[in-house]
């Protein structure tokens, strides 16, 4: 976000900002949605009492003032959150000093028989969401592959916001990264989408595409990249293996939008 260029008055002396550097970059590249876990105002507590925060916080039913959803601002969009953690993509670690970071109130999961079941989001909460993530997209030109779940860039350790966030959605509003289905189809090349491939190429694949991808990881650590990338990009069945149909959607993706 570039300011106005020129002569700015301060307290004791005068800014020329006429003329600016080449060799600078914009500190915001990345937008990070993530869910809360916890109910607003246990989440509310949390991010401004504790040693975690997020810039943004939109409640599960934003409440309406003169007809618009409110959300609420925790950190300045200038200053540094600490809602990414330990995380990684694209080549680029410790997301929070790259990154904004918006938080939505949601229940996370619960286990029953060794499942995980997600609580899905609120609609209201969505319409919310898409003219937040328009505004700070346009305001720092973030690319689409670079509006990602916090799972994306800490697949060993979160799983937010989940398979039920509607990405598909999001994309078609002009928000993150989506593949083509028809690219998708030209990918799968006629296999059974379920087939297996090798873990070690479709890895290579996602790594090129920006997950953080290690080759001394465990079969474990494999799975939770692959994990996150399939709840992100094919919600209906995230169970880590290797497939056809998550390495066509991973080749389409390299195609449209490039790799790291």
């Amino acid at each position: 976000m570039q300011a106005k260029k020129g002569i700015v008055e301060k307290e004791g002396y005068q800014l020329d900002t006429r003329r600016q550097a080449q060799a600078a970059y914009p500190r915001i590249k990345v937008l990070v949605i993530h869910y809360t876990a916890d109910d607003f105002d246990s989440s509310l507590a949390t991010l401004t009492d504790k040693q975690v925060s997020s810039h943004y916080l939109v409640p599960a039913v934003p409440p309406r003032y003169n007809g618009k959803p409110r959300i609420w601002q925790l950190v300045p969009e200038q200053e540094l959150a600490w809602h990414a953690g330990i995380s990684a993509w694209r080549g680029a670690t410790r997301l929070n000093d790259t990154s904004i970071g918006i938080e939505l109130e949601n229940r996370g999961w619960q286990k029953s028989a060794g499942v995980k079941y997600f609580a899905p989001f609120e609609p209201a909460q969505i319409q919310a969401l898409i003219p937040l993530a328009k505004d700070i997209i346009a305001r720092y030109h973030i690319k689409p592959e670079n509006v990602v779940a916090h799972a994306d860039i800490a697949p060993q350790r979160k799983d937010d916001p989940g398979p039920l966030f509607p990405w598909q959605q999001l994309a078609q509003q002009g928000i993150g990264a989506w593949p083509d289905a028809q690219r998708v189809n030209f990918y799968l090349a006629g296999r059974a989408p379920h087939t297996p491939v090798d873990t070690a190429s479709l890895l290579e694949l996602l790594a090129r595409y920006g997950y953080d991808v290690k080759p001394d990881m465990t079969p474990r650590e494999q799975r939770r990249v692959i994990m996150a990338f399939q709840m992100h990009f094919r919600p209906t069945l995230y169970n880590g293996e290797a497939d056809a149909e998550t390495q066509a959607i991973a080749e389409a993706l390299l195609e449209k939008y490039g790799q790291d």
